[in-house]
């Protein structure tokens, strides 16, 4: 119960990482609101939503697109007034698309940067905005867990605009904790290498699996648990003199 009496905003809840650290974070004592377009799995199964409140654990599941200020918004004030205080913020809600640069269309740009990019700092912004109203607890007013992603470091094969995008992510992370730091905000992002979440797509192929394990230091490939324990440890009170990290979980990609 790492987490108990702790209210949290998870993004993109509904499928992969988000789903499974929304589930981590519930069986750990969390209070939730989980935010994402859909709420049915991509991966198939039951919801976010079932799963928690089957674990007697409280939820409540909002539509919001990131991407829009006034979801946003209302997915703060929702936690607010539902809870009284917003603890803990993980923006994983992202897309991602198999095309290089001269495959990178107007439209797939400014979607990935507008659900990538500009909903992480909606995000931020809005649980910044709440986080400077709250008490002190534990030498935090509240702490910010940024999915980004190992390609926001290197060249991610075939998917220009995802990579600057996390690129992105990985640089706000760190000038929101420089910035609020002294405001006892705390601001940190972990960085999945290859995850096998069961959602199909390009990146599911077997040809991108086989070269993910070519790449991958370690016998196997990571599992949204592994991206959800390190999620738990920012977001919890252990974490303590540590922000602006970008915590890799990549089972030794980076470091190979």
């Amino acid at each position: 119960m790492r987490l108990e009496g702790k209210t949290a905003l998870v993004t993109g809840a509904a499928s992969g990482i988000g789903r499974s650290i929304a589930l981590r974070f519930a069986a750990e004592g969390a209070r939730l609101v989980t935010a994402d377009v859909r709420h049915d799995p991509r991966e198939g199964g039951e919801s976010t939503t079932q799963l928690i409140r089957g674990m007697g654990a409280t939820v409540v599941p909002l539509t919001c697109d990131v991407s829009k200020w006034p979801d946003v918004d209302a997915a703060v004030r929702a936690v607010v007034e539902e809870f009284g205080r917003l603890d803990i913020v993980v923006n994983n809600a992202a897309v991602s698309y198999d095309k290089a640069l001269l495959e990178t269309t107007d439209e797939i740009w400014e979607t990935t940067m507008a659900i990538n990019l500009k909903g992480v700092f909606y995000c931020c912004k809005r649980a910044v905005q709440q986080m400077l109203t709250q008490q002190i607890v534990h030498e935090a007013r509240g702490r910010i867990v940024n999915v980004s992603s190992q390609h926001g470091m290197i060249s991610a094969p075939h998917s220009f605009a995802y990579g600057v995008s996390k690129s992105g992510v990985v640089y706000m992370t760190r000038q929101i904790a420089a910035d609020y730091a002294k405001q006892h905000i705390i601001c940190n992002a972990v960085a999945p290498g290859k995850i096998i979440t069961g959602k199909p797509g390009p990146a599911a192929s077997a040809e991108a699996i086989r070269y993910s394990e070519l790449r991958t230091p370690m016998p196997r490939l990571g599992r949204p648990e592994d991206v959800a324990n390190a999620a738990l440890f920012l977001a919890s009170d252990e974490s303590t003199y540590l922000t602006g990290v970008n915590l890799l979980v990549d089972g030794g990609w980076m470091a190979s």
